[in-house]
């Protein structure tokens, strides 16, 4: 499709409206708010940002666009625009949380940062060419690594960028590797054009070593074991806003383009993982991933004391629950997939909003700093429990229906042989392990004792606002699945997949 200038930046005005934002940020805190608290100068940037992202989102829910621009560069359909709508919602909701933060007196840059790494993740997901792929994953990862390291008073926020750095840069090596194969086996960018060459060539030896290195980086960005060794210290280093946003937004994005490339870029190579009938392809190394995630995440987080870590093995663990989403390789796996992601996105928002609480007063994020807390902050104590419960998968919360959801589209795929029988089996087990650690944290809220000497906490008005918004967002969207779901089937219907 050939388009003018005019018409790409109208299809990329969301991405524009940003970008603005960003700058504005910069400038005003630069210029203006320098000279106030750093409190008061959150609040005005936190407001600019929230703002521009909520103009981004009208924009794209009062003028809809349909466009496949420049072979893939920049594809815009209704299931794009679903994911971006959500991203947006999952950055202004990091911006809330943040204000009330004292990791930082660099206020305009930290809130730049975020509204970049957003940018990042909204191109990525419209991208359908490995290029903008790989330029998109390195503009969210980019600004993800400075935010790790923004807290320069805590040692521990240097080490944990650093070690994501490292990680990441040797993923982004793999991730490249394959993808420079996949264009020297199929002489294309994008990834239908990929597809259609590689078709009816069966599993060429390089073929293999591409499907490797693509798994293994995308692997790396979604956290998934034996690609999981940054996430333990990045979410316990990094400032709690930052780890909040790592672990939702770019989760959504990352699953998103991940099921992307492996339907649509390897369409015809998925191979097989009926039990005790394995055939080589994409599916049997994602199949492996997703055990090992599944198993290593839930078992590790028993033994974790700080909460941030015990979130971060989790998320190891979720990430192995997605990959069956990925693995079900249909319009339906897509759905699920985005609902899962969301809703699990805006319940580690509102949980890493907890923590952020609970740390500012007492210093750490320990499970003992929990003890009692119910009688010291009720509402942000039950807010924790609806987080809790929900990742765990207790109806009728959102977390409940997002697994059933992707457990259901992962039991028809390879009907009627139930070939992913045996990862769902898996997956319903280990969500039962997971009760037990989840339950943990809440035991500390509700059954300790409150610490000799411990005062009430008070918490800012506006962290129980957002906290409140977010726990209600998960009861609603598990008790009425439907408000996301039958749009999510609508766009995913739309966008062809």
């Amino acid at each position: 499709m050939n388009v003018s200038y005019l018409e790409l930046l109208k299809f990329a005005a969301p991405e524009t409206i940003v970008v603005i934002t960003a700058l504005v940020v910069l400038v005003v805190d630069l210029t203006s708010t320098r000279e106030l608290e750093t409190r008061f100068r959150f609040i005005i940037g936190g407001m600019i940002a929230s703002v521009g992202c909520a103009a981004a989102i009208v924009w794209m829910l009062v003028i809809p666009a349909h466009a496949n621009a420049l072979g893939g560069m920049l594809v815009v359909d209704p299931l794009t625009q679903f994911v971006k709508i959500a991203l947006l919602g999952l950055t202004i909701f990091t911006v809330l949380i943040s204000i009330d933060s004292t990791f930082t007196e660099h206020v305009g840059e930290y809130l730049a940062l975020v509204l970049f790494a957003a940018v990042g993740m909204m191109f990525l997901v419209s991208a359908e060419d490995i290029l903008m792929i790989f330029i998109a994953l390195e503009l969210t990862s980019l600004s993800l690594y400075i935010l790790t390291a923004f807290n320069k008073r805590d040692v521990k926020s240097a080490e944990a960028a650093l070690k994501y750095f490292l990680f990441g840069g040797m993923a982004a090596a793999f991730t490249l590797f394959g993808l420079s194969l996949l264009y020297g086996l199929s002489g294309a960018t994008n990834l239908g054009q990929i597809a259609a060459a590689l078709r009816g060539k069966g599993l060429d030896p390089l073929l293999i070593v591409a499907i490797v290195m693509t798994v293994i980086g995308f692997g790396f960005k979604v956290a998934a074991v034996p690609f999981h060794l940054w996430a333990p210290d990045a979410y316990q280093g990094a400032p709690t806003p930052s780890a909040a946003f790592i672990a939702s937004g770019s989760k959504v994005a990352s699953f998103l383009i991940f099921a992307k490339v492996m339907m649509l870029g390897f369409a015809g190579a998925e191979g097989s993982v009926v039990w005790r009938n394995f055939v080589s392809g994409w599916m049997p190394a994602i199949a492996i991933t997703a055990a090992l995630s599944m198993l290593l995440g839930n078992l590790v987080a028993i033994v974790q004391s700080s909460v941030k870590r015990l979130i971060a093995y989790s998320a190891i663990a979720h990430a192995g629950y997605m990959l069956l989403g990925v693995m079900a390789h249909s319009g339906e796996g897509v759905a699920s997939l985005v609902y899962y992601a969301v809703t699990y996105g805006l319940t580690t928002i509102g949980a890493f909003g907890v923590v952020a609480v609970v740390e500012d007063r007492s210093g750490d994020d320990k499970l003992s700093s929990f003890a009692g807390l119910s009688r010291r902050a009720p509402v942000v104590s039950f807010c924790m429990m609806i987080f809790m419960l929900s990742l765990a998968g207790i109806p009728p919360l959102a977390g409940f229906f997002g697994k059933f959801y992707v457990f259901a589209a992962a039991l028809k795929t390879g009907a009627p042989d139930l070939g992913l029988l045996w990862l769902v089996i898996l997956a319903i087990a280990m969500s039962a392990v997971s009760l037990y650690y989840y339950l943990q944290v809440l035991k500390q809220i509700y059954v300790a004792d409150v610490p000799a000497g411990a005062s009430e906490l008070r918490v800012p008005v506006l962290s129980q606002v957002v906290l409140s918004l977010l726990a209600a967002g998960v009861i609603l969207f598990g008790c009425a699945p439907n408000l996301l779901v039958g749009v999510l089937q609508n766009c995913v219907k739309a966008a062809g997949l």
